[in-house]
């Protein structure tokens, strides 16, 4: 690996955060060494490289730390623009894409939180009917288009992709089907899958979230 793009991934392997920034190195064509971090036991290097948050992931880049995965792809983007940009050029699109990125952090996922971690009861409800109601919105977005990102793969695509490993806990817990309430979203999904390799070897095996998903509910009590 030339010096200059010596990366260190500190991480988790069912992290939707850290999978992004694996696709987006993956995109770049970027090798790096991965770490898997336990999160109940975290390394010292995470808390050296992260004081502030103590979270996954980190990109270690020629040995200096860039933090919050939102943060982190966008310098993924800009280290090495050479090669399949993750932005569009237009300043309105890209505060778009932005906007879509930021939406599905604060929406998607603190919606799917607290539908997997809440027990039956009016706060299940409300989360699975804003989770629902999230997805909607990101579909309506997606539209006819072929990716979130319009004719190619960006960074909303990168940004929502890895909660797609997810959905299965998500309808177990929710109840619902994602298909049926959404198609436009999983053949979205299917076709990121399909068409991109960086997608394909980077997200986990859906069966295997979801047994990490019941290990967490065991652990808080939700289930026996």
């Amino acid at each position: 690996m030339a010096k200059e793009e010596q990366a260190i991934i500190l991480d988790f392997w069912a992290s939707m955060f850290g999978m992004r920034v694996r696709i987006a190195l993956a995109e770049k064509g970027v090798s790096y060494e991965y770490r898997e971090e336990n999160l109940g036991n975290k390394s010292q290097l995470l808390l050296e490289m992260n004081p502030i948050h103590k979270k996954i992931p980190v990109l270690i880049h020629n040995g200096k730390p860039v933090c919050e995965s939102s943060i982190i792809v966008q310098y993924i983007n800009e280290v090495w623009k050479d090669k399949a940009p993750l932005f569009p050029s237009d300043p309105y699109e890209k505060a778009r894409a932005r906007f879509w990125a930021d939406f599905i952090d604060k929406k998607i996922y603190e919606n799917g939180r607290n539908l997997l971690l809440t027990s039956e009861g009016e706060e299940h409800e409300a989360a699975m009917k804003e989770f629902k109601d999230s997805l909607k919105l990101i579909e309506r977005e997606l539209g006819e288009k072929p990716y979130l990102g319009g004719d190619r793969f960006g960074y909303v695509d990168v940004s929502f992709i890895t909660f797609y490993p997810w959905f299965h806990s998500y309808e177990i817990y929710g109840k619902f089907d994602i298909e049926q309430d959404c198609p436009k979203l999983i053949a979205w999904a299917k076709r990121c899958i399909q068409n991109k390799e960086s997608v394909s070897s980077t997200l986990p095996d859906s069966q295997k979230v979801l047994g990490f998903v019941q290990e967490v509910r065991k652990r808080i009590g939700l289930d026996e």
